[in-house]
Formats: C-alpha cells, structure tokens, sequence
C-alpha cells in the first residue's frame, strides 16, 4: 500500500517538503496535474527514471514527458529552441499542451526513450507548480497509471492501479480529466499535431499554417 496524503493549505508547506525529500532521495510520488494524476520523478536520476517505468509497467522506447514551471526552465531543457516554441508556450502555458522538442544535453538519453526529444509541459496547477518550484527542478510527468491502462482522476484510482508500488500519492482531490494534453512537436519552425487533446487543431492553425 501507498501511503496517501491529504493536500490541504493548512499543511502544504509540510506535504511539499516531504514530497520534496522522497523525490530528491530518487523516489516517485503521484500528484494531481491540470488534467490527470502524474508520477513526479526526479529526470535527472537514473534509479528514479527506471522506477517510473517500472511503475507504469512501461517499454524504455516511450520518452517520459517533464513538467516546468516556467518558460524559462523550460528553455533551458531544449536545444536551440525555435522561435515557435516560445510563440506556442506563451500563448498555450501553463495548461494541457506538451511540445515535443530536441532535448538539451543534461536531459538523460533514458528520458527521452533514446530519441534525444523531450516532451515539455507548464501545467494550469498550483500543487504541480509548487512541487516543481520545491525541488528546484523540472518533474517526470507522465500520468500515474499502468501503461495501457486508463489515466487516473483521482487519488484513489491512482492506489488501485500502482498502489504498493510507489511510497507516495498526494490526494488534493480529483483532477480535471476529461482529454490527455495536446502533443505538438516541432521541429525548427514547423509544428505537427502528435495528439489531440484540450488544446484544439483550430487554436493551434495559425501557428502551425
């Protein structure tokens, strides 16, 4: 059994300084975002990265995507990042689009699922900010489920389906839901819709024309 915790205002400062401590230690703990519930690891420690596949069950060809809480942490995980990028994350962040771009050189290849692109996201949601502000990082934040497996709203469903498998789920009650954050990756200027999601193909026209 995972232990699971209740978020509220009145103790968040612990519950992120506990949070911080597992994940710093190379642990993963599951947390709300703006739309469904991640597994928050910290990518630049190998042990940690391979146990989040291991809790998802999931194949190490699958690049894990990391969520920022700024622009400029971001820009600091890419490669020579395109004049797109930042058109796209200043109109869309924080909320659900990931763009998929050429990883920096401190991002491990392990992170990238061997392709050397990684996927970047500012989510709409103060816990998830908090967290990542805590550790002074940027956070693994692919959802919290077993691979093939639905996403999770909720603490609970987390526990169901990887529960025992991780120390930590943090309960601040359900997620959002509904679709998985749109994925576009670019590649200089140019932009391709990887999957539909929150953020629609209309929205995204002008920037991708």
């Amino acid at each position: 059994m995972s232990e699971i915790l209740k978020v509220d205002k009145a103790h968040l400062e612990y519950v992120l300084e506990y949070s911080v401590r597992l994940i710093l230690a190379g642990k993963v703990v599951a947390f709300p975002t703006d739309t469904f519930y991640a597994l928050g690891a910290d990518p630049f420690n190998l042990a940690a990265v391979t146990e989040v596949f291991r809790i998802k069950g999931r194949s190490f060809d699958r690049p894990l995507p990391l969520l920022v809480a700024s622009l400029d942490q971001a820009s600091d995980l890419t490669s020579d990042p395109p004049a797109l990028f930042f058109k796209l994350a200043e109109k869309f962040w924080p909320g659900p689009l990931t763009l998929v771009v050429p990883a920096s050189s401190q991002i491990p290849l392990k992170v990238t699922g061997n392709t050397g692109k990684v996927g970047l996201r500012w989510p709409r949601s103060p816990l998830a900010m908090a967290l990542i502000e805590a550790a002074a990082r940027p956070l693994t934040g692919t959802s919290a489920n077993l691979a093939e497996h639905p996403a999770c709203q909720t603490a609970d469903e987390v526990e169901k389906q990887v529960g025992g498998r991780l120390p930590l789920i943090l309960d601040a009650g359900a997620a959002h839901g509904g679709l998985a954050s749109t994925v576009v990756e670019l590649a200089g200027e140019r932009g391709r819709i990887l999957r539909s999601g929150p953020v629609t193909e209309d929205q995204l026209k002008e920037f991708l024309a």
